[in-house]
């Protein structure tokens, strides 16, 4: 049975020894014409990472692709291609909460690639704090669940900041019931984020009543203690359980399956047109009858769909709200510009946080 198997996978395993060969000789072909893009962009002060241009190579690749590698796939692989050559122009940096094992971390690493240098923050705050003061290029910041809605601390900072948003990512959020043994015995107390905890309630109520919930900085923070005392239950996903060396007592335990978090990528540098993409802004208006309405008409009139809309207290007056909008398109999208030239002038306040691809 052995020999007949290797006698039937021998010249197959030749074809594809022989394809790798052609594929690494290839790469790094491609590696050396990146490296001279990377001189040129030097010479004119250009930034390393165009992730429209990246965006729309690998757009490119999917519809070329006859299959049967899947467009899923497609990006992956071209992901870390470009991020390996990114990384021989020079070191990128992405600030993210932390600590290592967060689901901030994965998303920067599904975003960016592995080729990317991770600088794990405390907290929300302190992500924003690194990309202005230049310790990193970028950050990583939830900005809403699909269960919990907005996250409110990220909100409240894209209105302080001057940093743009220049990139999604929609990750599917498995939360795994993490111990030291892979069970519940001796365990009294589960640690994890707040919106973890509030993301896996009716699991919790329904499964482990008798575990008190304790909330921390981060489901890696919780990960951690569990990892140091039997007594103590974390939730969080595999990356931490791998980190920790954690076993899975219970898996996917949140409320609902597709469970989702959306985040945003910030950074200094404003993000060119793909053809793929939408616009986050931050809008208030005067407290009087119709002003909302005569807000929102400059986009009916240039045929600009708003995909988000959401509230939030001023906190300088009564009943005065900051209104946080995406709409499909890029600001230099003629209609796009349109709208936005007229909304200006019919709001009390405007900023443009962002234009960038929309996550697919």
């Amino acid at each position: 049975m052995d020999d007949e198997l290797n006698t039937r996978l021998k010249p197959l395993r030749d074809r594809i020894d022989a394809i790798d060969a052609q594929l690494i000789a290839l790469l790094n072909q491609r590696a050396a014409v990146a490296l001279e893009v990377g001189e040129v962009k030097k010479h004119f002060n250009a930034p390393v990472f165009r992730p429209e241009r990246e965006q729309q190579v690998i757009a490119r690749l999917q519809d070329m692709s006859a299959g049967p590698l899947a467009d899923d796939h497609i990006s992956a692989i071209w992901r870390e291609i470009m991020a390996a050559s990114r990384a021989l122009e020079k070191t990128v940096k992405a600030a993210y909460l932390g600590p290592v094992g967060t689901y901030s971390e994965q998303a920067m690493h599904e975003y960016f690639g592995q080729s990317i240098e991770g600088l794990p923050c405390p907290s929300i705050d302190e992500v924003f704090r690194s990309v202005e003061a230049g310790a990193a290029e970028f950050g990583v910041v939830p900005v809403e669940n699909s269960t919990e809605g907005a996250v409110s601390r990220t909100l409240d900072l894209l209105l302080q900041t001057q940093l743009l948003i220049g990139g999604e990512l929609a990750l599917p959020i498995h939360h795994n019931l993490l111990t030291l043994n892979g069970d519940l015995s001796g365990v009294t107390r589960v640690c994890a984020h707040p919106q973890a905890l509030a993301q896996c309630q009716g699991w919790l109520a329904s499964n482990a009543p008798h575990l008190e919930r304790q909330a921390v900085s981060s489901n890696a923070e919780g990960a951690r203690l569990a990892a140091s005392d039997p007594t103590v239950a974390a939730i969080a996903g595999d990356r931490a359980a791998t980190h920790y060396g954690l076993l899975v007592a219970n898996a996917l335990i949140q409320d609902d399956p597709h469970n989702r978090t959306r985040f945003v990528m910030i950074g200094k540098e404003p993000t060119g047109p793909s053809g793929s993409d939408q616009t986050s802004l931050i809008v208030s208006v005067a407290n009087q009858p119709g002003a909302m309405f005569k807000l929102l008409e400059p986009l009916a009139q240039h045929g600009v769909s708003m995909t988000r809309f959401e509230s939030r207290p001023a906190r300088v007056g009564t009943w005065e709200y900051y209104f946080y909008i995406d709409l499909e398109g890029h600001r230099d999208d003629p209609p796009v510009a349109a709208a936005l030239a007229e909304l200006g002038e019919k709001a009390e306040f405007l900023k443009i946080l962002g234009s960038y691809r929309r996550a697919r």
